[in-house]
């Protein structure tokens, strides 16, 4: 599965749709702790090309990016990254916390809610 940035929520909603359980990652690309959560982010994503993955820049997509953290009851940090099941966060981490160990962890479903 190929990394899709979302520029709204209807591409979002329709993933929901189709597949009912994904990751989501928030970052702003001027900030260098969401730079290097990318990092962790783009190893997980290599490491796992099946797994539906979602991007949203929270800069350039403000609007976007709050309304997604309404849709799955999950308080909007940044950078923030969340497994979403049945259209809830059921998984989230920030800052430093984003590593591509704790996203394998989350996907694996071992992580803590």
């Amino acid at each position: 599965m190929t990394l899709v940035q979302l520029a709204d929520l209807d591409t979002f909603e329709h993933a929901l749709r189709s597949h009912g359980r994904l990751m989501l990652f928030k970052h702003s690309p001027i900030c260098p702790v969401s730079s290097e959560a990318r990092k962790g982010w783009l190893k997980f994503l290599d490491e796992h090309p099946d797994v539906p993955c979602f991007e949203v820049d929270v800069v350039g997509q403000r609007p976007v990016s709050r309304a997604l953290a309404e849709l799955v009851g999950v308080a909007h940090q940044s950078p923030q990254a969340l497994l979403v099941e049945d259209g809830r966060g059921s998984w989230h981490a920030s800052h430093w916390d984003i590593t591509a160990a704790s996203l394998r962890v989350a996907w694996a479903g071992v992580a803590p809610a």
